[in-house]
């Protein structure tokens, strides 16, 4: 399910300027697919700014997220990953994100457990870290799903 949603939204970059600029670029794809408005961008920053580094669920890897009702048109998932890390509050060093936008609960927790199953998986999440094109990381997440 994973990799269906991911393909097409997947970007490397060698650096940003912010923790608030990588969310912005991970959720690029899904804005100018229509999946979400600018505004749900805006309320996935201001969660980390209301509840701190949450979304940093293990080390250097984010699932940017906000409530579905916040502009989610249509559920995807968009990835990227940076060669240099951004600092999140409290110091926390992040070089892939992952955003997930969800038009209801229920996809959103889906789409939770299956993207945690695989970073659960010690040598699955080394292959997601060292990951370095689209086709790689759709590989990996196939052999998981």
């Amino acid at each position: 399910m994973l990799s269906q949603y991911l393909k097409g939204n997947i970007n490397f970059l060698d650096e940003v300027s912010s923790w608030e600029e990588s969310i912005k670029v991970a959720a690029k794809p899904l804005l100018k697919k229509g999946f979400i408005t600018d505004k749900y961008i805006q309320s996935m920053i201001k969660n980390v700014y209301d509840n701190g580094p949450y979304m940093v669920i293990v080390p250097r890897i984010a699932m940017p997220h906000a409530q579905d009702k916040e502009g989610v048109i249509k559920t995807g998932i968009s990835f990227l990953k940076l060669k240099k890390p951004v600092l999140y509050p409290e110091g926390k060093e992040v070089n892939i994100s992952v955003v997930l936008a969800a038009e209801d609960n229920s996809g959103h927790l889906e789409l939770i457990a299956d993207l945690s199953s695989i970073l659960a998986d010690e040598e699955v999440r080394n292959k997601f870290e060292n990951v370095e094109s689209e086709e790689e990381l759709i590989k990996i997440i196939k052999t998981v799903e």
